[in-house]
């Protein structure tokens, strides 16, 4: 089962695509990107282990708002503030993306449109500038838990992409750890990339433990 997730992860080499020289939109896009507070999280390594991640989905358990699962035979308590530090994602900022000014969703509509002609928030991901095509699949690959086309931008990836454009600070740390713990609330249902990307915090988690028991030692 987890070997469909793999094939699909995603990771950002932040330094070679901000070395692009003939493409201006593509790295303001990737910069503004960065800016956001996203590049600890998409430009982690993806060292995948399918019998790891499907131990996550089998033994987790969301207890007083932590997630609790086990790793190599481990258990790990994962809170909120440790999700935040391994992938170094700001915890200052918007929450409900509903709260984004209205003003630059507008002007989105327009500067996001390949043709100039204002873009409704839900529409096909052909009609916009390809810079904008490439971050509607990296928001619906590595963050998104929700199935669904990606020929199709949603109005809460539309929201996303406004804010990152825009510079509105978004709160990554509660917005992903609630997706993540949307994602094991709902078990029956495939994990998507967001998965995988998680892997590597748990690997991480489990050196950083085993880094504070050897500091206690003689």
């Amino acid at each position: 089962m987890a070997s469909s997730y793999i094939s699909n992860a995603l990771q950002i080499n932040f330094d070679s695509v901000l070395g692009i020289q003939d493409n201006y939109g593509m790295v303001n896009m990737f910069r503004a990107l960065e800016a956001t507070g996203l590049r600890g999280f998409l430009g982690c390594s993806s060292v995948l282990y399918e019998q790891e991640l499907e131990q996550f989905f089998d033994t987790t358990l969301i207890e007083d708002g932590d997630i609790t699962c086990a790793v190599s035979g481990k258990y790990v308590a994962i809170s909120a503030s440790r999700f935040a530090g391994i992938f170094n994602l700001s915890t200052d900022g918007l929450i409900d993306l509903s709260e984004v000014p209205n003003d630059l969703v507008l002007q989105a509509r327009t500067l996001f449109s390949k043709s100039g002609t204002p873009v409704q928030f839900s529409c096909k991901k052909r009609l916009l500038k390809y810079e904008f095509c490439l971050l509607n699949d990296i928001l619906a690959k590595a963050i998104s838990v929700k199935a669904g086309s990606f020929d199709v931008v949603t109005h809460e990836r539309f929201l996303m992409m406004t804010a990152i454009h825009f510079g509105v600070k978004i709160n990554w740390s509660t917005i992903l750890f609630e997706v993540l713990k949307e994602m094991v609330d709902r078990p029956q249902k495939e994990p998507r990339v967001l998965g995988l990307k998680f892997v590597f915090f748990l690997r991480a988690t489990l050196r950083l433990l085993w880094e504070r028991q050897q500091s206690f030692l003689p």
